[in-house]
């Protein structure tokens, strides 16, 4: 037998995701367990040896392998709680540990969908302004989703690089968005030197916002800034030498204790190298002009490439690119920014960023970009009984 779960299936920014209300999960499922991974894994059709999720609702890459759980907010102070659950593909694993930015764009727009969302702060035509709390990382994240005649407005004529189709703009704002009790800057330092055995030395700027990251020189690992999937992906030893500096700079960020222990933490830190601007063609067949970006920005997510930028790490890339002194706002040109424009892998975007120094010490008051979302489909997804 099969159990149906009311679900939405949604893009958000470049990535997809299963979207479930809290309250419609089976009861054991409704709190941090077994049970809910368990249910959650098979709703995506992990773990896959074959890595194609062909009996789940993923499609095989990290930017689909996703869940999303959403419920309201009780502390008088936020509209919904969102949570996020980056699904392994190969393996029996959710990874817990950070945030989506690119399905951030959608929480808006499911949380008014399911009636979440009161109906006095929905404006008949306008914009609704969601305020969302971000369990994972403690934070809090305001969308602006726009509305006509009372309804959300999901088409549109924006266009987002890594998106086929044009749609409605949805404004996210990351407010103060390092995580709760962490610093920006893991070791005190804008820069920083990592050594990894039998790897190298890197220049690093290792960061705590949107997503704990490490940026590199592009030039220090042999790389362009140019890079596609294909020639990334497709290179076992450039993979297996990219998560080795991943885990040795976990360690140095005090992210784990040991690097056996980023084997089930991959969700978190991400590694990204930066290049200064040069004109090339994106993913879809465009030229990126140099002149039109401040810096080249590649980033990896769960050991793959990204087709395109991973919204937290855009938020990273915003931060760090808007401080003078990190290896980002540097390659960008240096000096006091406020948003920078970075080309990834299937075009650009644009990041802005608001931090301040506060008695020694880095604080982001705010970072914000522009998303769009859209429901791909409405039902219930069946998940055999016996799997959780």
């Amino acid at each position: 037998m099969q159990t149906p779960i009311p679900a939405t299936y949604m893009r958000g920014g470049t990535s997809k995701g299963t979207f479930f209300n809290l309250a419609d999960l089976p009861e054991p499922c409704q709190m941090a367990g077994q049970a809910r991974d368990a249910l959650l894994l098979r709703v995506v059709g992990s773990p896959d040896p074959y890595g194609k999720q062909i009996d789940g609702m993923g499609n095989g890459s990290s930017s689909t392998s996703k869940v999303v759980i959403i419920s309201p907010a009780t502390d008088g102070v936020h509209d919904v709680n969102y949570l996020f659950g980056q699904v392994a593909i190969d393996k029996a694993m959710i990874d817990w540990s950070g945030n989506c930015g690119n399905l951030t764009g959608a929480v808006g727009s499911f949380a008014i969908f399911n009636g979440l969302i009161s109906k006095d702060k929905i404006p008949e035509n306008g914009i609704c302004t969601v305020k969302i709390y971000q369990q994972n990382i403690g934070k809090t994240i305001i969308a602006h989703v726009p509305i006509k005649n009372g309804q959300v407005v999901e088409t549109g004529g924006f266009k987002l690089d890594g998106v086929t189709f044009p749609a409605s703009e949805i404004k996210i704002e990351f407010i103060d968005p390092v995580d709760e009790g962490g610093e920006m800057f893991p070791t005190g330092n804008l820069k920083d030197t990592l050594s990894v055995p039998n790897v190298g030395e890197f220049e690093v700027t290792m960061i705590n916002a949107g997503i704990p990251t490490i940026f590199l020189h592009a030039s220090d690992l042999g790389f362009k800034g140019t890079e596609m999937q294909a020639d990334i992906n497709s290179n076992s030893e450039t993979l297996a030498r990219l998560e080795k500096i991943r885990a040795y700079g976990a360690v140095k960020m005090g992210l784990i204790d040991d690097i056996q222990q980023a084997k089930t933490r991959q969700h978190t830190p991400k590694i990204a190298w930066v290049a200064p601007p040069v004109e090339y063609i994106s993913s879809s067949g465009k030229t990126v002009k140099a002149s039109d970006i401040n810096l080249l920005v590649r980033a990896m997510s769960m050991g793959q490439l990204h087709h395109a930028m991973m919204g937290t790490a855009s938020v990273a890339i915003g931060t760090a690119g808007t401080i003078v002194g990190t290896i980002v706002n540097e390659v960008a040109g240096g000096g006091r920014l406020t948003e920078v424009c970075f080309g990834h892998p299937s075009g650009r975007l644009t990041v802005g960023g608001q931090s301040e120094c506060v008695n020694g010490k880095w604080v982001a008051r705010r970072v914000s970009m522009s998303r769009s979302a859209r429901r791909l489909m409405v039902g219930n997804v069946f998940v055999p009984t016996d799997s959780f």
